[in-house]
């Protein structure tokens, strides 16, 4: 839903007039114990017309680097002087973040919300939270991105996953400098992303951040690149004055997880660097038992680069220990 300069935006209890910025929720459930359960949102509304930007954070509890981005990101954008309309919610899923786990512990039948997204209105409570937000985005936005991270088990760097239309691919270009790793994902339900791109609108899902990358000045530093993907996507489609960078080398490829052939301490080896091109069969990590022999070892398996990587080393024989990009070739 493209804004007009005359038209005030609304999304659940936030209206904001052309000009203005204003924080409310979208409405969703009522807990047992008689709390509310909203969902928070910002509404920055341009004084010019344009697109309507959304972005979605904290799907997953344990991912608290989308809320981070999005306040910085909102501290930067100026009503005043936008074009079009950003949507910002900064938490997808209140009830898992407050409890710091990747779905909300109260519920064990629909417990991810980003595997059953957009839910139903009859489902269980997590299914319901989804249609709630699903409801308040899907005639408001026209592109969308979920931010995600490792998480509490692992560290991704910056990677975005697109369905290959065009469309989607331009907006993953439109992260910015350093965003190269663009995946493939054909997944056609379960998430945000899926459920927008169903709609016709376009929606990719970004990742960045994770257990290893928690420590303030590390959780800044991702806050910071993720609200800086946020403004200059904005400049890319002449929302802000500004001039967009691009990632200098994109790549086409697909994910694929590793996993420990051995149980033992995952050792990543010394000359391996994150969205780095490597050889098939190079070597990624070894295993070591717990006297110090190696028991196994993981490689490349096709030209590529690996983008994520386990935050504890300690492994079981299947652990997923490593997410590879199987690069196909580099994208025009």
């Amino acid at each position: 839903m493209s804004t007009s300069a005359n038209e005030t935006l609304t999304v659940g209890t936030a209206s904001a007039a052309p000009g203005q910025m204003v924080r409310g929720a979208i409405p969703a459930l009522d807990m047992a114990g008689g709390v509310k359960v909203d969902i928070p949102v910002v509404v920055i509304n341009g004084a010019g017309p344009g697109p309507t930007f959304w972005v979605n954070a904290a799907i997953h509890g344990d991912e608290p680097e989308g809320p981070l981005a999005c306040a910085l990101a909102s501290a930067r954008i100026d009503p005043a002087a936008l074009r079009g309309a950003v949507v910002l919610v900064p938490c997808v899923n209140p009830m898992a973040f407050s409890a710091a786990e990747r779905g909300n512990p109260l519920d064990t039948f629909a417990y991810d919300m980003n595997r059953i997204y957009p839910g139903r209105a009859d489902g269980y409570f997590t299914d319901r939270l989804a249609h709630a937000h699903w409801e308040a985005m899907k005639d408001v936005a026209d592109m969308e991105i979920s931010i995600h991270s490792g998480g509490a088990h692992s560290f991704l760097d910056k990677a975005i996953f697109v369905d290959e239309r065009p469309e989607s691919v331009e907006l993953a270009k439109a992260m910015g400098e350093g965003w190269g790793c663009i995946m493939s994902n054909f997944t056609k339900s379960g998430s945000p992303m899926a459920a927008l791109n169903g709609a016709g609108k376009v929606g990719i899902t970004v990742e960045l951040g994770g257990r290893s990358y928690t420590s303030p000045e590390r959780f800044r530093y991702v806050g910071e690149e993720l609200a800086k993907s946020i403004v200059n996507i904005c400049y890319h489609y002449d929302m802000l004055d500004g001039e967009a960078t691009y990632p200098s080398n994109p790549t086409k490829g697909v994910q694929e997880a590793l996993l420990a052939p051995a149980s033992g301490i995952f050792l990543p080896e010394e000359d391996v660097d994150f969205l780095t091109m490597m050889p098939k069969g190079k070597k990624i990590a070894r295993i070591i038992d717990i006297f110090g022999d190696e028991v196994g070892a993981i490689h490349a398996p096709a030209d590529g680069m690996f983008f994520g990587l386990r935050a504890l080393p300690n492994v079981n024989s299947g652990d997923w220990c490593c997410f590879f990009n199987k690069v196909e070739g580099p994208r025009d």
